[in-house]
């Protein structure tokens, strides 16, 4: 059935030659069926799940705009969960795809997938598909389509007591296996794909690489040619270890030390049960009343999170790519951040970066920011033309164009080994 201009699928059913799976020519408007997981991107979207929904959008984009590399383009969105089901203005946003909706507890699902690769997601959406695309480390299992997974960033391998649930669970034991079936590994950033090939052995031809554009909130919103008078320090991003949060707010408490009328910080994010400590100090002398714990914030609300800002902060151990960075430089606000991980990939000289072991140089990079209007207003320049280099549309059809080569490889024979088990 039709919601919203969204197609709705609860039962349907597969011909017998639907079943083999013969992958179809994906050139010239000819059909390709594909399976995204959209469960990231069911609740508060961070991340993955903003990556999977902006990449989906884009996608539709190219389709409606009969862009050839789309052809005939048949998506699929599977969510499945007991409670969380997509909100009327998200089925309305994805008109054009068909949502499969399953009320099925998510952790017994991700267990039986993870360990025993059943139940096939076919069986399941009662569909056959040409690519099965999912948006977690590990793949969906599938008795016909195309394998395709999503890394953003190996910190659960190399890290793993900085991870958590199935991401410390799960992923460090199986990423390699699974790496190692995908006929495709999607990811974000150029330093993601040498990630995956160092720690993994994927080859080359088997990453693409798409990386995140400029939101579409931000794009309708007003860029003002100067900082905000006063304004707050800003950090945008799960409160998570990997996060660096601790070495932040020592780099703030000697701010406030040595000058009290050193703005606020805001820290913008769902907060973790890691976080307790955090959240216990920010509210502790000399930071009580200073720091403001924000929680995570809508998409509808992060304009003004942003417009009240001096700068943006993130001091990540470790990114595979850092969409608050993006997010700043295209509205103008000059960002300190990381030299770890993609970090300097994004910012790409358009800010300041530091170590983040270092607090004290993480203080002085803040403050010179704070004091210097000359140098800030240079940033927000550098940081509104680098943000102009990232483009979702670009990003969707680079991962189609990959799709095809996945395809052709297929239809040559040369899969990588362990498909479906039954």
């Amino acid at each position: 059935m039709t919601v919203n201009g969204l197609r709705t699928s609860t039962h349907s059913r597969s011909t017998p030659s639907d079943c083999l799976g013969v992958f179809r020519d994906t050139i010239q408007g000819v059909v390709m069926r594909v399976l995204v997981d959209y469960r990231p991107a069911l609740r508060a979207r961070t991340g993955v799940g903003e990556w999977t929904h902006q990449l989906i959008l884009s996608l539709l984009r190219l389709k409606s705009a009969g862009d050839p590399l789309a052809g005939d383009l048949d998506l699929t969105l599977w969510t499945s969960s007991w409670r969380d089901r997509p909100e009327p203005g998200v089925i309305a946003e994805l008109a054009g795809a068909t949502l499969i909706d399953r009320r099925i507890p998510v952790r017994p699902l991700t267990w039986a997938w993870n360990r025993l690769r059943w139940p096939s997601v076919e069986s399941l959406a009662l569909r056959s598909f040409d690519i099965v695309h999912s948006a977690a480390p590990l793949l969906l299992p599938s008795r016909s389509g195309l394998r395709v997974c999503t890394i953003c960033d190996l910190d659960f391998l190399n890290h793993p007591e900085r991870a958590w649930g199935e991401m410390r669970r799960d992923f460090p034991r199986l990423v390699r296996d699974h790496a190692a079936r995908a006929d495709l590994v999607a990811t974000i950033s150029e330093y993601s794909r040498r990630q995956i090939q160092a720690l993994l052995g994927v080859a080359s031809d088997r990453i693409v690489v798409c990386r995140p554009g400029v939101p579409a909130w931000v794009s309708k919103a007003v860029v003002r040619p100067e900082g905000p008078d006063g304004g707050d320090i800003l950090f945008v991003g799960t409160l998570e270890p990997r996060k660096n949060l601790q070495g932040l707010l020592a780099a703030y408490r000697i701010l406030v030390e040595r000058d009290p009328s050193t703005p606020r910080l805001v820290l913008a994010g769902r907060v973790t049960p890691a976080a307790q400590p955090w959240v216990a100090e920010s509210r502790s002398a000399p930071l009580g009343g200073r720091v403001e714990i924000a929680g995570y914030v809508p998409e509808d609300q992060r304009t003004a999170l942003y417009a009240n800002a001096r700068l943006l902060v993130l001091p990540s151990f470790d990114e595979g790519f850092g969409l608050p960075v993006l997010e700043a430089m295209a509205l103008g606000v000059p960002v300190v951040a990381s030299d770890r991980g993609a970090l300097p990939e994004v910012l790409g000289g358009a800010g300041l970066l530091v170590d983040p072991s270092d607090v004290g140089g993480l203080a002085r990079a803040m403050a010179s920011v704070l004091a210097d209007a000359g140098m800030a207003a240079r940033m927000r320049g550098d940081g509104l033309q680098r943000a102009r280099e990232f483009d979702w549309l670009e990003s969707a059809r680079t991962l189609l164009g990959a799709y095809g080569r996945a395809s052709e490889r297929a239809r040559s024979g040369a899969r990588p080994a362990g498909g479906f088990r039954p």
